[in-house]
Protein backbone atom coordinates (compact mmCIF):
# COMPACT_ATOMS: atom_id res chain seq x y z
CA UNK A 1 0.00 0.00 0.00
CA UNK A 2 1.81 3.14 -1.13
CA UNK A 3 2.05 6.22 1.71
CA UNK A 4 0.00 9.37 0.71
CA UNK A 5 -0.24 12.61 1.85
CA UNK A 6 -4.31 12.23 2.51
CA UNK A 7 -4.02 8.88 4.11
CA UNK A 8 -1.41 10.47 7.13
CA UNK A 9 -3.95 13.70 7.04
CA UNK A 10 -7.07 14.51 9.72
CA UNK A 11 -9.44 16.48 8.44
CA UNK A 12 -11.70 19.30 9.79
CA UNK A 13 -15.07 19.83 8.23
CA UNK A 14 -16.46 24.02 8.08
CA UNK A 15 -20.33 24.01 7.90
CA UNK A 16 -19.28 27.85 7.04
CA UNK A 17 -22.83 29.42 7.71
CA UNK A 18 -22.43 28.08 11.38
CA UNK A 19 -19.01 28.78 11.86
CA UNK A 20 -18.32 32.26 12.42
CA UNK A 21 -19.33 35.85 11.62
CA UNK A 22 -17.54 38.41 11.03
CA UNK A 23 -19.64 41.43 9.74
CA UNK A 24 -22.62 40.32 12.38
CA UNK A 25 -25.25 39.78 9.97
CA UNK A 26 -25.75 36.50 11.73
CA UNK A 27 -24.56 34.12 9.22
CA UNK A 28 -20.86 32.53 9.33
CA UNK A 29 -18.54 33.67 6.80
CA UNK A 30 -15.39 33.36 4.90
CA UNK A 31 -13.62 35.94 6.61
CA UNK A 32 -14.39 34.61 10.31
CA UNK A 33 -13.11 31.48 8.69
CA UNK A 34 -9.47 33.23 7.98
CA UNK A 35 -10.34 34.86 11.52
CA UNK A 36 -10.14 31.35 12.73
CA UNK A 37 -6.99 29.27 11.53
CA UNK A 38 -4.67 30.07 14.57
CA UNK A 39 -7.43 27.82 16.08
CA UNK A 40 -7.13 24.62 13.43
CA UNK A 41 -3.33 25.18 12.99
CA UNK A 42 -3.54 24.82 17.25
CA UNK A 43 -5.48 21.53 16.78
CA UNK A 44 -3.25 20.73 14.23
CA UNK A 45 -5.30 19.66 11.88
CA UNK A 46 -4.01 19.21 7.88
CA UNK A 47 -7.14 20.03 5.78
CA UNK A 48 -10.02 21.94 5.96
CA UNK A 49 -13.20 20.54 4.06
CA UNK A 50 -15.65 23.23 3.25
CA UNK A 51 -19.01 22.83 3.01
CA UNK A 52 -20.64 25.20 0.10
CA UNK A 53 -19.83 28.82 -0.26
CA UNK A 54 -20.99 28.72 -3.93
CA UNK A 55 -23.85 31.20 -5.32
CA UNK A 56 -26.99 29.62 -4.19
CA UNK A 57 -30.93 30.61 -3.03
CA UNK A 58 -30.29 28.59 -0.23
CA UNK A 59 -33.41 26.50 -0.02
CA UNK A 60 -30.74 23.39 0.77
CA UNK A 61 -28.47 25.51 3.11
CA UNK A 62 -25.92 25.87 -0.33
CA UNK A 63 -26.02 22.60 -1.75
CA UNK A 64 -28.44 24.05 -4.59
CA UNK A 65 -26.43 25.75 -6.24
CA UNK A 66 -27.03 28.29 -8.87
CA UNK A 67 -23.13 29.92 -10.06
CA UNK A 68 -20.41 27.14 -9.10
CA UNK A 69 -17.90 29.56 -10.18
CA UNK A 70 -18.91 32.36 -7.95
CA UNK A 71 -18.80 32.72 -4.44
CA UNK A 72 -23.07 33.53 -1.62
CA UNK A 73 -23.42 37.03 -1.05
CA UNK A 74 -23.80 36.28 2.59
CA UNK A 75 -20.52 34.41 2.72
CA UNK A 76 -18.42 37.41 1.21
CA UNK A 77 -16.69 37.68 -2.25
CA UNK A 78 -13.94 35.72 -4.23
CA UNK A 79 -11.44 37.90 -2.90
CA UNK A 80 -12.32 36.92 0.32
CA UNK A 81 -12.21 33.36 -0.54
CA UNK A 82 -8.50 33.91 -2.22
CA UNK A 83 -7.33 35.63 0.72
CA UNK A 84 -8.61 32.65 3.19
CA UNK A 85 -6.83 30.00 0.51
CA UNK A 86 -3.70 32.27 0.66
CA UNK A 87 -4.00 32.01 4.45
CA UNK A 88 -4.53 28.22 4.66
CA UNK A 89 -1.48 27.30 2.81
CA UNK A 90 0.41 30.05 4.80
CA UNK A 91 0.11 27.83 7.93
CA UNK A 92 0.75 24.67 5.55
CA UNK A 93 -3.33 23.38 5.23
CA UNK A 94 -4.62 22.23 2.61
CA UNK A 95 -8.27 22.87 1.36
CA UNK A 96 -10.57 20.82 -0.19
CA UNK A 97 -14.17 22.43 -1.36
CA UNK A 98 -17.18 20.78 -2.05
CA UNK A 99 -18.39 19.22 -5.19
CA UNK A 100 -21.53 19.09 -6.29
CA UNK A 101 -22.73 17.71 -9.23
CA UNK A 102 -25.53 15.31 -9.17
CA UNK A 103 -27.87 18.42 -9.01
CA UNK A 104 -27.83 22.50 -9.38
CA UNK A 105 -30.64 25.27 -8.14
CA UNK A 106 -33.22 25.61 -10.27
CA UNK A 107 -31.63 29.28 -10.31
CA UNK A 108 -28.79 27.91 -12.46
CA UNK A 109 -28.49 29.25 -15.77
CA UNK A 110 -28.31 25.97 -17.32
CA UNK A 111 -31.53 24.81 -16.06
CA UNK A 112 -33.75 28.09 -16.64
CA UNK A 113 -32.74 27.19 -20.07
CA UNK A 114 -33.55 24.01 -20.03
CA UNK A 115 -36.83 24.18 -18.88
CA UNK A 116 -37.95 27.00 -21.72
CA UNK A 117 -38.60 24.45 -24.58
CA UNK A 118 -38.22 20.76 -25.49
CA UNK A 119 -35.23 21.95 -28.26
CA UNK A 120 -33.17 24.43 -25.91
CA UNK A 121 -29.82 24.01 -25.99
CA UNK A 122 -29.17 23.01 -22.30
CA UNK A 123 -32.53 20.94 -22.48
CA UNK A 124 -30.54 17.35 -22.06
CA UNK A 125 -28.01 19.07 -19.63
CA UNK A 126 -31.10 17.85 -17.18
CA UNK A 127 -33.39 14.48 -16.96
CA UNK A 128 -36.97 15.27 -18.37
CA UNK A 129 -39.70 12.55 -18.94
CA UNK A 130 -43.77 12.60 -20.05
CA UNK A 131 -45.67 12.12 -17.58
CA UNK A 132 -47.93 8.13 -17.57
CA UNK A 133 -51.85 8.99 -17.57
CA UNK A 134 -51.28 11.68 -16.23
CA UNK A 135 -49.18 10.77 -12.86
CA UNK A 136 -45.49 11.70 -12.42
CA UNK A 137 -42.90 9.28 -14.93
CA UNK A 138 -41.96 6.48 -11.99
CA UNK A 139 -42.96 6.14 -8.49
CA UNK A 140 -39.35 7.30 -7.08
CA UNK A 141 -39.63 9.53 -4.17
CA UNK A 142 -36.99 12.50 -3.43
CA UNK A 143 -34.55 12.17 -0.02
CA UNK A 144 -36.49 15.46 1.52
CA UNK A 145 -40.56 14.21 1.13
CA UNK A 146 -42.47 13.75 -1.55
CA UNK A 147 -42.07 13.10 -5.45
CA UNK A 148 -38.92 13.03 -6.54
CA UNK A 149 -40.56 14.48 -10.12
CA UNK A 150 -41.60 17.73 -10.86
CA UNK A 151 -44.16 19.17 -13.19
CA UNK A 152 -43.34 21.82 -16.01
CA UNK A 153 -46.03 23.46 -17.65
CA UNK A 154 -44.02 25.41 -20.01
CA UNK A 155 -42.86 21.78 -21.62
CA UNK A 156 -45.30 19.21 -20.51
CA UNK A 157 -43.80 16.97 -18.74
CA UNK A 158 -41.63 16.38 -15.33
CA UNK A 159 -37.57 17.03 -14.35
CA UNK A 160 -36.16 14.67 -11.58
CA UNK A 161 -35.26 16.10 -8.47
CA UNK A 162 -33.75 13.47 -5.78
CA UNK A 163 -33.66 16.73 -3.43
CA UNK A 164 -35.55 19.43 -3.05
CA UNK A 165 -37.79 20.35 -5.95
CA UNK A 166 -35.22 23.66 -6.86
CA UNK A 167 -32.61 20.65 -7.22
CA UNK A 168 -33.14 19.42 -10.34
CA UNK A 169 -30.88 16.50 -11.29
CA UNK A 170 -28.25 16.85 -14.04
CA UNK A 171 -28.33 13.94 -16.94
CA UNK A 172 -24.50 12.33 -16.94
CA UNK A 173 -25.47 10.97 -19.73
CA UNK A 174 -25.12 14.12 -21.81
CA UNK A 175 -21.14 14.56 -22.83
CA UNK A 176 -21.08 17.83 -23.47
CA UNK A 177 -22.49 18.39 -19.68
CA UNK A 178 -19.90 16.84 -18.32
CA UNK A 179 -17.04 18.29 -20.07
CA UNK A 180 -18.52 21.85 -18.36
CA UNK A 181 -18.50 19.83 -15.18
CA UNK A 182 -14.47 18.79 -15.72
CA UNK A 183 -14.01 22.88 -17.08
CA UNK A 184 -15.52 23.74 -13.79
CA UNK A 185 -13.48 21.22 -11.56
CA UNK A 186 -10.31 22.02 -13.60
CA UNK A 187 -11.24 25.67 -13.00
CA UNK A 188 -10.84 25.56 -9.03
CA UNK A 189 -8.63 23.42 -9.07
CA UNK A 190 -5.98 25.59 -10.98
CA UNK A 191 -7.35 28.09 -8.35
CA UNK A 192 -4.98 26.21 -5.58
CA UNK A 193 -7.84 23.79 -4.22
CA UNK A 194 -6.47 20.41 -2.98
CA UNK A 195 -9.30 18.19 -3.79
CA UNK A 196 -12.91 18.14 -3.31
CA UNK A 197 -15.81 16.23 -1.05
CA UNK A 198 -17.87 14.80 -3.78
CA UNK A 199 -21.45 15.28 -2.59
CA UNK A 200 -23.64 12.27 -3.20
CA UNK A 201 -21.56 11.42 -5.93
CA UNK A 202 -22.99 8.31 -6.29
CA UNK A 203 -25.95 9.37 -7.81
CA UNK A 204 -24.74 10.76 -11.06
CA UNK A 205 -25.51 7.80 -13.03
CA UNK A 206 -29.63 6.67 -13.28
CA UNK A 207 -31.03 3.67 -14.78
CA UNK A 208 -31.93 4.82 -18.05
CA UNK A 209 -34.86 2.55 -18.17
CA UNK A 210 -36.72 4.65 -15.23
CA UNK A 211 -38.46 1.60 -13.78
CA UNK A 212 -40.75 2.29 -10.97
CA UNK A 213 -38.75 1.64 -7.54
CA UNK A 214 -39.52 -1.31 -5.87
CA UNK A 215 -42.70 -0.77 -2.85
CA UNK A 216 -41.00 -1.18 -0.02
CA UNK A 217 -42.83 -0.69 3.67
CA UNK A 218 -40.56 -0.40 6.17
CA UNK A 219 -37.97 0.59 3.81
CA UNK A 220 -34.79 2.53 5.13
CA UNK A 221 -34.02 4.05 1.24
CA UNK A 222 -36.56 6.56 -0.41
CA UNK A 223 -38.26 4.61 -3.19
CA UNK A 224 -36.81 4.09 -6.65
CA UNK A 225 -32.95 4.27 -4.78
CA UNK A 226 -32.22 1.06 -6.08
CA UNK A 227 -32.13 2.50 -9.70
CA UNK A 228 -29.53 5.55 -8.98
CA UNK A 229 -27.37 4.52 -6.21
CA UNK A 230 -24.18 3.12 -7.75
CA UNK A 231 -25.62 3.07 -11.46
CA UNK A 232 -24.87 1.46 -14.24
CA UNK A 233 -22.34 4.42 -15.63
CA UNK A 234 -21.05 5.26 -12.17
CA UNK A 235 -17.52 3.75 -12.70
CA UNK A 236 -17.12 4.64 -16.17
CA UNK A 237 -18.09 8.14 -15.24
CA UNK A 238 -15.42 8.48 -12.05
CA UNK A 239 -12.57 6.99 -13.88
CA UNK A 240 -13.16 9.75 -17.34
CA UNK A 241 -12.99 12.73 -14.42
CA UNK A 242 -10.21 11.21 -13.16
CA UNK A 243 -8.89 11.01 -16.68
CA UNK A 244 -9.96 14.41 -17.59
CA UNK A 245 -9.09 16.45 -14.39
CA UNK A 246 -8.03 14.31 -11.44
CA UNK A 247 -4.77 12.90 -12.68
CA UNK A 248 -3.68 16.38 -13.00
CA UNK A 249 -2.83 17.62 -9.99
CA UNK A 250 -1.70 16.01 -6.71
CA UNK A 251 -4.86 16.56 -4.49
CA UNK A 252 -7.45 14.39 -2.43
CA UNK A 253 -10.43 13.05 -2.96
CA UNK A 254 -13.39 11.76 -1.43
CA UNK A 255 -17.47 10.81 -2.45
CA UNK A 256 -20.10 10.97 -0.58
CA UNK A 257 -21.99 7.58 -1.30
CA UNK A 258 -25.32 6.37 0.42
CA UNK A 259 -25.93 2.91 -0.07
CA UNK A 260 -22.47 1.86 -1.21
CA UNK A 261 -21.24 -1.56 0.37
CA UNK A 262 -17.50 -3.02 1.54
CA UNK A 263 -17.29 -4.37 -2.36
CA UNK A 264 -18.41 -1.19 -3.76
CA UNK A 265 -16.08 0.94 -2.44
CA UNK A 266 -13.24 -1.52 -3.58
CA UNK A 267 -13.91 -0.35 -6.34
CA UNK A 268 -14.05 2.76 -6.17
CA UNK A 269 -10.85 3.86 -4.19
CA UNK A 270 -8.71 0.98 -5.33
CA UNK A 271 -5.57 2.41 -6.35
CA UNK A 272 -5.18 0.76 -9.90
CA UNK A 273 -9.10 1.87 -10.44
CA UNK A 274 -8.17 5.73 -10.67
CA UNK A 275 -11.45 6.63 -9.22
CA UNK A 276 -11.36 8.40 -6.08
CA UNK A 277 -9.18 8.51 -2.96
CA UNK A 278 -11.74 7.11 -0.18
CA UNK A 279 -15.48 7.39 0.37
CA UNK A 280 -18.00 7.95 2.96
CA UNK A 281 -20.48 5.15 3.77
CA UNK A 282 -23.24 5.44 5.97
CA UNK A 283 -24.22 2.04 7.13
CA UNK A 284 -23.09 2.74 10.89
CA UNK A 285 -24.94 6.06 10.59
CA UNK A 286 -28.11 4.14 9.72
CA UNK A 287 -28.09 1.76 12.80
CA UNK A 288 -30.59 3.43 15.03
CA UNK A 289 -32.97 3.99 12.35
CA UNK A 290 -35.87 1.67 12.55
CA UNK A 291 -37.93 -0.01 9.93
CA UNK A 292 -39.37 3.16 8.72
CA UNK A 293 -36.25 5.14 8.10
CA UNK A 294 -34.30 7.86 9.63
CA UNK A 295 -36.98 9.51 11.58
CA UNK A 296 -38.15 5.79 13.27
CA UNK A 297 -35.29 6.21 16.12
CA UNK A 298 -34.19 2.80 18.09
CA UNK A 299 -31.87 1.61 20.50
CA UNK A 300 -28.64 1.25 18.49
CA UNK A 301 -26.32 -2.15 19.79
CA UNK A 302 -22.45 -1.54 20.41
CA UNK A 303 -22.11 -5.73 18.72
CA UNK A 304 -23.67 -3.86 15.40
CA UNK A 305 -21.72 -0.68 15.45
CA UNK A 306 -18.21 -2.59 15.77
CA UNK A 307 -19.75 -5.31 12.96
CA UNK A 308 -19.84 -2.81 10.55
CA UNK A 309 -16.88 -0.45 11.28
CA UNK A 310 -14.52 -3.93 10.99
CA UNK A 311 -16.47 -4.81 8.03
CA UNK A 312 -15.40 -1.91 6.25
CA UNK A 313 -11.79 -1.78 7.43
CA UNK A 314 -11.46 -5.63 6.80
CA UNK A 315 -12.52 -5.07 3.27
CA UNK A 316 -10.20 -2.05 2.84
CA UNK A 317 -7.07 -3.42 4.11
CA UNK A 318 -4.80 -4.08 1.44
CA UNK A 319 -6.33 -1.66 -1.40
CA UNK A 320 -8.94 1.48 -0.97
CA UNK A 321 -8.40 3.60 1.82
CA UNK A 322 -11.23 4.48 4.66
CA UNK A 323 -12.60 7.89 6.01
CA UNK A 324 -13.28 7.63 9.36
CA UNK A 325 -15.97 9.72 10.53
CA UNK A 326 -18.66 10.37 13.56
CA UNK A 327 -20.73 13.03 12.73
CA UNK A 328 -20.93 15.72 9.61
CA UNK A 329 -23.01 18.35 9.15
CA UNK A 330 -26.43 15.67 8.16
CA UNK A 331 -25.60 14.01 11.26
CA UNK A 332 -26.49 14.44 15.32
CA UNK A 333 -23.79 14.77 17.31
CA UNK A 334 -21.23 11.92 18.39
CA UNK A 335 -21.23 12.08 21.86
CA UNK A 336 -25.30 12.65 22.30
CA UNK A 337 -25.97 9.75 19.91
CA UNK A 338 -23.03 7.11 20.66
CA UNK A 339 -21.95 8.84 23.90
CA UNK A 340 -23.22 10.31 26.85
CA UNK A 341 -24.17 14.07 27.07
CA UNK A 342 -24.50 14.76 30.28
CA UNK A 343 -22.41 13.28 33.54
CA UNK A 344 -19.73 11.30 31.28
CA UNK A 345 -19.59 14.38 28.27
CA UNK A 346 -16.15 14.69 27.93
CA UNK A 347 -14.89 11.21 29.11
CA UNK A 348 -16.87 10.08 26.66
CA UNK A 349 -16.81 12.23 23.26
CA UNK A 350 -12.32 11.34 24.53
CA UNK A 351 -13.34 7.74 24.28
CA UNK A 352 -15.15 8.22 20.76
CA UNK A 353 -12.41 9.91 19.61
CA UNK A 354 -9.95 7.71 20.75
CA UNK A 355 -11.43 4.67 19.31
CA UNK A 356 -12.50 6.22 16.04
CA UNK A 357 -8.91 8.00 15.53
CA UNK A 358 -6.70 4.86 16.19
CA UNK A 359 -8.68 2.91 13.18
CA UNK A 360 -7.59 2.48 9.49
CA UNK A 361 -8.11 5.25 7.05
CA UNK A 362 -8.63 9.29 7.31
CA UNK A 363 -10.21 10.81 10.46
CA UNK A 364 -12.89 13.88 9.92
CA UNK A 365 -13.50 16.15 12.67
CA UNK A 366 -16.62 17.93 12.56
CA UNK A 367 -16.74 21.49 13.62
CA UNK A 368 -17.63 21.95 17.27
CA UNK A 369 -16.61 18.08 18.00
CA UNK A 370 -13.46 19.12 19.23
CA UNK A 371 -14.85 20.76 22.38
CA UNK A 372 -17.67 17.99 22.86
CA UNK A 373 -21.08 20.04 21.14
CA UNK A 374 -23.68 18.37 21.59
CA UNK A 375 -27.24 17.88 20.49
CA UNK A 376 -29.99 20.68 20.86
CA UNK A 377 -33.90 20.29 22.27
CA UNK A 378 -35.54 23.82 20.76
CA UNK A 379 -38.58 23.99 22.14
CA UNK A 380 -40.88 24.83 18.89
CA UNK A 381 -40.66 23.84 15.61
CA UNK A 382 -40.28 27.15 14.33
CA UNK A 383 -36.76 27.71 16.21
CA UNK A 384 -35.32 24.78 12.91
CA UNK A 385 -34.27 25.80 9.50
CA UNK A 386 -33.56 22.44 7.88
CA UNK A 387 -35.91 21.99 4.87
CA UNK A 388 -35.74 17.75 5.55
CA UNK A 389 -36.92 18.49 8.98
CA UNK A 390 -39.44 20.75 8.37
CA UNK A 391 -40.78 18.91 5.46
CA UNK A 392 -41.20 15.70 7.44
CA UNK A 393 -42.44 17.83 10.82
CA UNK A 394 -45.60 18.87 8.47
CA UNK A 395 -46.15 16.09 6.16
CA UNK A 396 -46.58 13.24 8.98
CA UNK A 397 -48.37 15.73 11.37
CA UNK A 398 -50.81 15.44 8.24
CA UNK A 399 -50.42 11.71 8.60
CA UNK A 400 -51.48 11.76 12.46
CA UNK A 401 -48.45 11.86 14.27
CA UNK A 402 -48.71 14.30 16.99
CA UNK A 403 -46.14 17.47 17.63
CA UNK A 404 -44.92 15.95 20.76
CA UNK A 405 -43.44 12.65 19.50
CA UNK A 406 -42.25 14.11 16.21
CA UNK A 407 -40.19 16.48 18.24
CA UNK A 408 -38.67 14.03 20.35
CA UNK A 409 -37.02 12.17 17.25
CA UNK A 410 -36.17 15.93 15.47
CA UNK A 411 -34.02 16.43 18.86
CA UNK A 412 -32.66 12.96 18.18
CA UNK A 413 -32.02 13.33 14.25
CA UNK A 414 -32.17 16.82 12.93
CA UNK A 415 -29.63 17.82 11.05
CA UNK A 416 -29.85 21.04 12.77
CA UNK A 417 -28.30 19.22 15.43
CA UNK A 418 -24.83 19.83 13.62
CA UNK A 419 -25.67 22.67 12.49
CA UNK A 420 -26.29 25.61 15.78
CA UNK A 421 -23.29 27.86 15.65
CA UNK A 422 -19.75 27.01 16.33
CA UNK A 423 -19.76 28.16 20.64
CA UNK A 424 -16.37 30.20 20.60
CA UNK A 425 -16.74 31.89 24.09
CA UNK A 426 -19.34 32.42 26.77
CA UNK A 427 -20.42 35.56 25.17
CA UNK A 428 -23.67 36.27 24.11
CA UNK A 429 -24.64 34.09 21.40
CA UNK A 430 -21.56 31.89 22.04
CA UNK A 431 -18.96 34.75 20.01
CA UNK A 432 -20.33 33.87 16.64
CA UNK A 433 -21.96 36.57 16.12
CA UNK A 434 -22.87 40.01 17.34
CA UNK A 435 -25.81 40.01 15.24
CA UNK A 436 -29.04 37.67 15.47
CA UNK A 437 -27.46 34.23 14.59
CA UNK A 438 -29.57 32.86 11.71
CA UNK A 439 -30.62 29.64 13.65
CA UNK A 440 -30.55 29.87 17.63
CA UNK A 441 -27.34 28.89 19.45
CA UNK A 442 -27.19 25.90 22.04
CA UNK A 443 -28.00 27.20 25.51
CA UNK A 444 -25.52 24.94 26.62
CA UNK A 445 -22.57 27.57 25.31
CA UNK A 446 -21.54 29.15 28.10
CA UNK A 447 -20.26 25.80 29.89
CA UNK A 448 -19.19 23.79 26.10
CA UNK A 449 -17.39 26.44 24.52
CA UNK A 450 -13.63 27.14 22.84
CA UNK A 451 -12.40 29.34 25.14
CA UNK A 452 -13.02 27.65 28.08
CA UNK A 453 -11.59 24.61 26.08
CA UNK A 454 -8.65 25.96 25.01
CA UNK A 455 -7.61 27.09 28.52
CA UNK A 456 -7.83 23.37 30.17
CA UNK A 457 -5.30 21.29 29.78
CA UNK A 458 -7.02 18.50 30.49
CA UNK A 459 -9.91 19.52 27.77
CA UNK A 460 -11.26 17.41 24.77
CA UNK A 461 -9.71 19.97 22.40
CA UNK A 462 -6.24 19.00 23.69
CA UNK A 463 -7.27 15.62 23.78
CA UNK A 464 -7.69 15.25 20.03
CA UNK A 465 -4.92 17.68 19.63
CA UNK A 466 -2.83 14.53 21.47
CA UNK A 467 -4.85 12.04 19.50
CA UNK A 468 -3.62 14.35 15.99
CA UNK A 469 -0.07 14.43 16.85
CA UNK A 470 0.06 10.74 18.01
CA UNK A 471 -0.72 10.00 14.39
CA UNK A 472 2.27 11.84 13.03
CA UNK A 473 4.40 9.68 15.27
CA UNK A 474 3.44 6.26 14.91
CA UNK A 475 2.89 4.40 11.68
CA UNK A 476 0.84 1.64 12.95
CA UNK A 477 -1.57 4.09 13.63
CA UNK A 478 -1.54 5.40 9.37
CA UNK A 479 -0.62 1.88 8.33
CA UNK A 480 -0.86 -1.11 10.58
CA UNK A 481 -3.90 -4.17 9.65
CA UNK A 482 -7.19 -4.29 12.29
CA UNK A 483 -7.84 -7.01 14.15
CA UNK A 484 -11.12 -6.97 16.44
CA UNK A 485 -11.46 -8.50 20.00
CA UNK A 486 -14.20 -9.08 21.95
CA UNK A 487 -16.34 -9.33 19.01
CA UNK A 488 -19.47 -10.38 20.71
CA UNK A 489 -19.27 -7.78 23.56
CA UNK A 490 -21.81 -5.23 23.97
CA UNK A 491 -19.85 -3.16 26.57
CA UNK A 492 -16.10 -2.96 25.36
CA UNK A 493 -14.97 -1.78 21.36
CA UNK A 494 -11.15 -3.44 21.42
CA UNK A 495 -9.09 -3.98 18.51
CA UNK A 496 -5.29 -4.12 17.47
CA UNK A 497 -3.29 -2.47 14.88
CA UNK A 498 -0.22 -4.14 13.68
CA UNK A 499 2.78 -2.90 11.42
CA UNK A 500 6.47 -4.98 11.34
CA UNK A 501 7.14 -5.73 15.09
CA UNK A 502 4.89 -2.98 15.89
CA UNK A 503 1.60 -3.28 17.82
CA UNK A 504 -1.17 -1.30 19.05
CA UNK A 505 -3.85 -2.49 21.75
CA UNK A 506 -6.99 -0.21 21.61
CA UNK A 507 -10.05 -0.90 24.43
CA UNK A 508 -12.92 1.64 25.10
CA UNK A 509 -15.91 1.19 27.39
CA UNK A 510 -19.23 2.17 25.81
CA UNK A 511 -21.06 1.95 28.93
CA UNK A 512 -21.71 3.64 32.47
CA UNK A 513 -20.76 0.77 34.45
CA UNK A 514 -16.72 -0.31 35.40
CA UNK A 515 -15.42 -2.87 32.97
CA UNK A 516 -12.95 -5.87 32.89
CA UNK A 517 -11.13 -6.66 30.02
CA UNK A 518 -8.06 -9.61 29.35
CA UNK A 519 -5.00 -8.64 27.78
CA UNK A 520 -4.26 -10.40 25.10
CA UNK A 521 -1.29 -13.04 25.82
CA UNK A 522 0.74 -11.31 23.10
CA UNK A 523 0.20 -8.17 24.35
CA UNK A 524 2.41 -8.35 27.59
CA UNK A 525 5.13 -5.91 27.13
CA UNK A 526 3.41 -2.90 26.54
CA UNK A 527 3.50 1.06 26.92
CA UNK A 528 0.63 3.07 27.47
CA UNK A 529 0.01 5.67 24.70
CA UNK A 530 -3.11 7.72 25.48
CA UNK A 531 -5.48 7.25 27.98
CA UNK A 532 -8.99 9.57 29.28
CA UNK A 533 -8.67 8.00 32.74
CA UNK A 534 -7.02 9.96 35.59
CA UNK A 535 -6.40 6.97 37.60
CA UNK A 536 -5.67 3.67 36.09
CA UNK A 537 -6.00 0.24 37.85
CA UNK A 538 -2.68 -1.06 37.04
CA UNK A 539 -2.32 -3.80 39.61
CA UNK A 540 -2.86 -6.71 37.21
CA UNK A 541 -0.47 -8.05 33.82
CA UNK A 542 -3.14 -9.66 32.39
CA UNK A 543 -6.41 -8.26 33.45
CA UNK A 544 -7.71 -4.12 33.86
CA UNK A 545 -10.34 -2.35 34.64
CA UNK A 546 -11.72 0.28 32.63
CA UNK A 547 -13.74 2.61 34.08
CA UNK A 548 -17.28 4.09 32.87
CA UNK A 549 -16.73 5.60 28.96
CA UNK A 550 -12.46 4.58 29.30
CA UNK A 551 -10.56 3.90 26.67
CA UNK A 552 -6.97 3.21 26.70
CA UNK A 553 -4.23 2.34 24.00
CA UNK A 554 -0.73 0.53 24.68
CA UNK A 555 1.64 0.18 21.89
CA UNK A 556 3.36 -3.31 22.02
CA UNK A 557 6.33 -5.22 20.44
CA UNK A 558 5.50 -8.39 18.53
Amino acid sequence: MSRQWWKESVVYQIYPRSFKDSNGDGIGDINGITEKLDYLKELGIDVIWLSPVYDSPNDDNGYDIRDYQAIMAEFGTMTDWDTMLDEIHKRDMKLIMDLVVNHTSDEHQWFVESRRSKDNAYRDYYIWRPGKNGQEPTNWEAAFSGSAWHYNEATDDYYLHLFSKKQPDLNWENPTLRKDVYKMMTWWLDKGIDGFRMDVINFISKDQRFPDGEPAPGKRYVSGHQHFMNGPRIHEFLQEMHREVLSNYDVMTVGEMPGATPEEAQLYTGEERNELNMVFHFEHMDIDSGPSGKWDVIPWLLKELKDILSKWQFALQNDGWNSLYWNNHDQPRVVSRFGDDGQYREKSAKMLATTLHMMKGTPFIYQGEEIGMTNVAFDHIDDYRDIETLNMYEEQLNKGHTAEELMKAIHVKSRDNARTPMQWNADEHAGFTDGSPWIKVNPNYQTINAAFALNNPDSIFHYYKKLIQLRKTHDVILYGDYHLLEADSEALFAYTRTLNRTGLLVVSNFTKEAQSFSIPDDCNIRNLLITNELELDESSNDQITLTPFATRVYTYTL
